[in-house]
């Protein structure tokens, strides 16, 4: 079962540049707050990797969400507005879209280990693939684990026990500590966050509409 950090969740608004509503950090969230900068594990090669890419790669207009996979309010994101904007706008790749891993963290396990397990499937099994696997882990938010990161892989063209192995030695610290620096240096402060065109969503409650507002806006700038 997810908990919450010490460094607390808050359901609500909170200002950014814009508004927001989500979970908040606060705190610097570096990988090591836990102590896991004394391990010495094996990271894989090429990192920082790049943020996972879904619609047209192209597109003039770039949606870029952060998120965190401890945080109710992301899996509220990625169940009610995100199939939306993937129907709308990236079946016909009018937007070009990215995730962004952010741990608050809202869980100072699960924040890290699930964010490692999903950029294990992006390395092995391409850009696709993890936004399956990312859907999953959403779908799964409850539960999530070490055995459930493998479960997960069910169907991909990625090894279980190699993911279980990614999330719990933590392999790709590298590509989530830069991600989650990229959205400190840009002043972001909660998830889910969402960007277009580098500007942030401005919203008081997860939905749709804001989103879609923004994205029109930019297509028709």
């Amino acid at each position: 079962m997810t908990r919450l950090s010490r460094r607390g969740f808050l359901a609500g608004s909170v200002a950014l540049t814009g508004a927001t509503a989500g979970c908040l950090s606060g705190g610097s969230g570096e990988s090591g707050d836990d102590g896991s900068d004394d391990r010495s594990v094996p990271t894989a090669s090429g990192q920082p990797l790049s943020a996972p890419v879904a619609g047209n790669p192209d597109a003039d207009v770039t949606v870029a969400a952060y998120e965190d996979y401890a945080c109710p309010h992301c899996k509220t994101y990625s169940q009610t507005v995100f199939p939306k904007v993937q129907e709308n706008f990236l079946a016909d790749g009018t937007v070009r879209y990215e995730f962004h891993d952010f741990p608050i963290p809202v869980d100072e396990t699960v924040s890290w280990q699930a964010a490692n397990a999903a950029r294990k499937v992006q390395d092995a099994a391409g850009d696709a693939a993890y936004f399956t696997y990312s859907k999953r882990l959403f779908e799964n938010q409850s539960r999530l684990g070490p055995d459930v990161y493998a479960e997960l892989t069910d169907g991909l063209d990625v090894g279980g026990d190699a993911v279980r192995k990614a999330a719990t030695d933590r392999t790709y610290d590298p590509t989530v500590q830069a991600d989650r620096d990229r959205a400190v240096e840009k002043g972001l402060r909660g998830t889910p966050t969402v960007l277009v065109n580098d500007q942030p969503v401005e919203w008081q409650e997860i939905a749709y509409a804001p989103v879609r507002d923004a994205i029109q806006s930019a297509l028709n700038g």
